[in-house]
């Protein structure tokens, strides 16, 4: 048959010569076969005879046959529109397929484990990433919810409410093992038609940690802004119950509701700055910055607290060494860090900065000899409000956000901060920045 007849034929019925030649020509052939079986047999075949043919050439289509032989038309047949039937169910197969292959690769590409459970609970299918998300090698297909989670029966119930009532549920589960995992999931019937349940796994463990430092963080603000208000109402209200005129007691209470209201006064002006620097409210400059005459701003500040003490303020940092940052925020930084280590070196004791170029940074400790730091605490000593020492930490003063304002700051200059300590042997802070580009 040449291309001109195909042409024509195709014309004829809608279908391109192009369309006709596809899968070595199987659709061409259906319709002129239709047209040639038509004309020799005439118009006696029984209609049962007729589906069954129609039903054939769909089922050869859908299967995209390349190489089918010609599928006669039988009496009373409409050779033109059996072809288009043809035609269209292979379209609608292909498009079936192309959609169903779309519709594996997102299930398959999704961050959210996904499993499909038969009717009585047992797991027939899941995607890739619900193994990662339970942390397990096992072989999941063929297990029922409880042989996963034998400590969480609520999966189970859930399930077996989707199967068998109908009803969606959502539900969250603590997994343990080696990656603790806290999972939220959503449970719903595939409906009665099908059968079974499907459950999306969402890893909501970085959420709820976060809502834990959240309620943490409020508790802690809670209890540190209580101390000093209590303090000043407790000594107003005695100075205006008559102990105004003592003049022994008088200035001793209005001293502390001083003090206190000082307190008061640095927590909120912490709390904004954290809240500030972790919001990226500020705009930090890129200058060279010298480490030095930052080193001498924090100790004139902090010698009034240190003299009384007998506290040895040593720098031997060298002239001249610069880090690439902002001014204010490295004078933050080494003051608070200075102003830490003389509340906690003991008295009489030695506080020393020093500075060093490694590679293209500037490593900065400040070392004190106070009592240390135990190795369960160092990895939290940076936590707003965490406090290693808490009833000496309150005597010593401070807000308790000091160490977690000096990480933010040293973080958003694109350095680093750690701890190193010993018990008995004091405690060193190390922060590391970048040179400035020149250097």
């Amino acid at each position: 048959m040449n291309r001109l007849t195909l042409w024509v034929w195709g014309s004829f019925i809608g279908i391109g010569a192009g369309t006709l030649l596809i899968t070595s020509n199987v659709f061409a052939a259906v319709a002129i076969g239709a047209v040639s079986a038509a004309c020799v047999y005439g118009a006696t075949q029984r209609v049962a005879a007729q589906w069954k043919r129609r039903a054939d050439a769909f089922a050869a289509a859908a299967r995209g046959l390349a190489m089918d032989p010609l599928v006669d038309v039988g009496p009373g047949e409409d050779p033109i529109a059996l072809a288009r039937e043809v035609h269209a169910s292979a379209v609608t197969a292909r498009d079936n397929a192309r959609k169903l292959g779309v519709l594996a690769a997102v299930i398959d590409g999704m961050a959210e484990g996904v499993w499909i459970t038969a009717e009585d609970g047992t797991i027939l299918e899941h995607n890739n990433a619900l193994k990662e998300l339970l942390y397990t090698a096992r072989e999941v297909v063929g297990h029922r919810p409880r042989d996963l989670f034998p400590n969480s029966p609520e999966m189970q119930q859930a399930t077996e409410r989707a199967c068998r009532d109908g009803v969606a549920s959502r539900i969250e589960l603590n997994v343990e093992g080696v990656r603790p995992t806290v999972l939220s999931v959503h449970v719903s019937p595939l409906g009665r038609e099908v059968g079974g349940s499907s459950a999306v796994f969402f890893d909501v463990s970085e959420l709820r940690r976060l809502e834990k430092v959240r309620k943490d963080f409020v508790a802690n603000v809670s209890h540190e802004l209580r101390t000093p208000i209590t303090a000043i109402r407790g000594y107003a209200e005695t100075l205006q119950s008559g102990a105004i005129n003592d003049a022994v007691a008088a200035p001793k209470m209005v001293d502390i509701i001083h003090r206190q209201s000082e307190r008061l006064s640095e927590l909120v002006e912490d709390l904004l700055e954290l809240s500030r620097i972790e919001a990226r409210q500020i705009q930090l400059e890129e200058k060279p910055v010298d480490v030095l005459d930052a080193t001498q701003r924090a100790f004139e500040a902090v010698r009034p607290k240190a003299s009384p003490r007998s506290t040895t303020l040593h720098s031997s940092v060298p002239a001249g060494l610069k880090v690439l940052g902002d001014k204010r925020a490295l004078e933050q930084i080494m003051l608070n860090l200075v102003d830490n280590a003389v509340k906690y070196t003991r008295p009489g004791g030695r506080v020393e900065v020093t500075a060093e170029r490694r590679d293209d940074a500037v490593l900065i400790r400040v070392k004190d000899d106070g009592p240390g730091i135990e190795a369960r605490h160092l990895s939290r000593v940076f936590e707003r409000f965490y406090r290693v020492d808490k009833g000496r930490s309150r005597d010593m003063g401070g807000t308790g956000l000091g160490l977690s304002i000096v990480k933010n700051l040293a973080n958003t200059m694109k350095g680093d901060v750690r701890v190193e300590s010993t018990p008995g042997n004091g405690s060193s802070f190390f922060v590391e920045l970048p040179v400035p580009p020149e250097s």
